[in-house]
């Protein structure tokens, strides 16, 4: 059954794409939800509407991303947390505090999951990096300093 997708599906396709799948799947599963249409041939030109749509988000969405690029740019974020005399954290930091820190000296809301690297265990600078797009992702510094 040909089925014109309203929304993004997991392991099927993105909005706009017109896919085969099994009638089942379509009638007790996608159309309910509202995540499909069954596609007639009125709904060509709505599926190309909805590529063209989100074909300009896509751009917009890298665009946003270069600008926090450019905002982020030369920027350390400083983080305190509680270490020993040898520089060895208590505990650790790691993307949450990450997050947190880019909200609170920054003013960016970037979610967890876009940010990787190793959680810091020891005082100094660590790196991570942020995945904005995916085709834009960029270095950030991280002073992880000892809480006096």
């Amino acid at each position: 059954m040909k089925i014109l997708l309203r929304a993004d599906v997991d392991g099927l396709g993105r909005t706009g794409d017109i896919v085969d799948v099994a009638r089942g799947h379509a009638r007790n599963f996608l159309l309910p939800r509202g995540l499909a249409v069954v596609a007639s041939s009125g709904v060509t030109a709505q599926a190309e509407a909805m590529q063209k749509k989100r074909a300009l988000k896509a751009v917009e969405d890298k665009a946003d991303a270069e600008e926090i690029v450019s905002r982020l740019d030369g920027i350390i974020i400083q983080i305190s947390a509680n270490a020993s005399e040898t520089g060895k954290l208590f505990g650790s930091v790691g993307v949450i505090e990450i997050a947190q820190a880019l909200q609170d000296q920054v003013g960016l809301e970037i979610d967890r999951k876009d940010i990787s690297g190793e959680t810091a265990k020891e005082i100094g600078t660590h790196q991570f990096t942020l995945h904005l797009h995916p085709e834009v992702e960029m270095q950030v510094t991280v002073d992880v300093q000892n809480e006096v």
